[in-house]
């Protein structure tokens, strides 16, 4: 089939970005968005298109990594639900479909260029939370730290979040709160979490706010654009994690 594109393409972060229009035939059904790329960018070399292929990140191609998003239609990782961009198939888009494709848009995800974002805010904010505190030594039996299944289904649930950036984009705010709701969420629940529980918070709270992330407004659009179904029912869990933290003693 043929599908028509419409690419942002952006030399570096410098650069003044703007949208190229590309006409792509010969799309297959059973072609991943990635794979369709793959051909635009495989006719681009062949041409000694000006502005070469176009950019973008993949890595997994299995909805593991998260490096895939982008910005297809307006949605972060296009128009089906719990789906990464690289697990996006065109038997899903009409023949002679029109499809715009943009980078994730936040202040915190500065372009580099085309459709690939610097997600590296997110990597600060994981570091700014520390790390477990266990008993070092020989190896502890997997079996001898108790969860209940209750539980370790809560955390499994949060644990869920790639990073990929989506709830990012997505939010009118650009705000982050899903994400880091995510990773307090999970490390809060589980035994190993509990020694940094309360400074934890605080830590990836601050770092969060320092890296231009927008404040949640609580509209939810996160939710349905994490690929990963992560639930705002986890941001509820985030803020009383936050005011227990900062009405106890240990203040950061």
């Amino acid at each position: 089939m043929k599908i028509h594109l419409k690419i942002w393409r952006q030399k570096d972060a410098q650069s003044k970005g703007a949208f190229k229009n590309y006409e792509l035939d010969q799309v297959a059904g059973e072609m991943s968005f990635l794979e369709m790329l793959d051909l635009l960018n495989r006719q681009l070399i062949e041409k000694k298109d000006a502005e070469g292929p176009v950019c973008f990140d993949s890595d997994c191609r299995e909805g593991i990594c998260g490096n895939c998003g982008v910005m297809i239609n307006g949605r972060a990782h296009g128009h089906i639900p719990g789906t990464t961009t690289c697990q996006l198939h065109m038997r899903s888009f009409e023949p002679g479909s029109n499809i715009v494709l943009e980078p994730f848009r936040a202040k915190a995800f500065p372009v580099i260029k085309d459709l690939v974002v610097d997600r590296s805010s997110f990597d600060t904010i994981i570091q700014s939370g520390g790390y477990i505190s266990v008993s070092t030594g020989s190896a502890v039996d997997g079996n001898s730290t108790l969860v209940s299944k209750s539980v370790a289904n809560l955390a499994m649930d949060a644990a869920a979040c790639i990073g990929c950036g989506a709830c990012v984009a997505n939010c009118k705010n650009a705000s982050a709160m899903l994400f880091v709701a995510a990773k307090v969420t999970h490390f809060s629940l589980l035994p190993q979490g509990q020694p940094e529980r309360k400074t934890r918070v605080q830590k990836m709270m601050k770092a969060m706010r320092a890296l231009d992330f927008g404040n949640c407004t609580n509209e939810a659009e996160c939710e349905a654009g994490c690929p990963k179904n992560i639930s705002i029912a986890s941001i509820a869990k985030l803020n009383r994690e936050y005011l227990s933290s900062v009405f106890s003693s240990e203040l950061v």
